[in-house]
């Protein structure tokens, strides 16, 4: 026996449960939806260090222009 990914099918009017193991196309689809997750979470963490980047660099500019910290914050 291989170490195949399996799906179960259950039928909730019956309560028969269906182990199967999973075709080739259901891994590829499998392993390409868990690279799309990968690459939309490294996308959303890029852009929320950029957002941070971009308002540290803000209040950087603001403080040079004589605002104080306390201006600052109540302009964010």
């Amino acid at each position: 026996m291989t170490d195949r990914p399996i799906k179960l099918e259950v039928n909730c009017e019956t309560g028969e449960e269906i182990v199967t193991p999973l075709t080739d196309e259901e891994i590829q689809e499998l392993v390409a939806a868990d690279a799309a997750r990968k690459a939309q979470k490294i996308a959303a963490e890029a852009e929320a260090q950029a957002k941070a980047e971009a308002k540290a660099s803000a209040a950087a500019k603001l403080a040079a222009l004589g605002l104080t910290a306390d201006e600052i914050a109540a302009l964010s």
